[in-house]
């Protein structure tokens, strides 16, 4: 028949396969989040520049074709700032929705792991 349950080598196995798990986890290092992070940046950034830019663009043309100097220009220019701010609020949306998944698969990856008391 079985063995009866020994609650020392349940315990023993129980930190082995803790360690084996942590093991095997992959290090990510503080350098790779910071560059993660700048990259964001970088892109919103770019974001908000594009936004300008093709405001710019469409302002400048319509201007030189129409012969209205500084309206379109002006007009498209803050076009522009409002679609480039509004792809950048966007974006930290996503990263915000990323940091909170992550948290919560932390919190879950926790939770699972029973209390010392609770395991004899």
């Amino acid at each position: 028949m079985s063995e009866p349950h020994d609650p020392k080598r349940l315990h023993a196995l129980e930190e082995r396969l803790a360690k084996m798990k942590e093991a095997q986890k992959p290090k990510t290092s503080r350098g790779e989040e910071h560059f993660s992070q700048a990259n964001m940046a970088w892109r919103m950034v770019t974001e908000l520049v594009a936004g300008l830019l093709i405001g710019f663009g469409m302002g400048f043309g319509l201007d030189k074709l129409l012969g209205t100097s500084p309206l379109f220009l002006v007009l498209f220019i803050g076009f522009g700032l409002a679609a480039g701010v509004k792809t950048m609020m966007r974006t930290a949306k996503e990263i915000e929705r990323g940091q909170i998944a992550e948290q919560a698969a932390a919190n879950e990856t926790n939770a699972g792991t029973p209390a010392p008391d609770e395991r004899d």
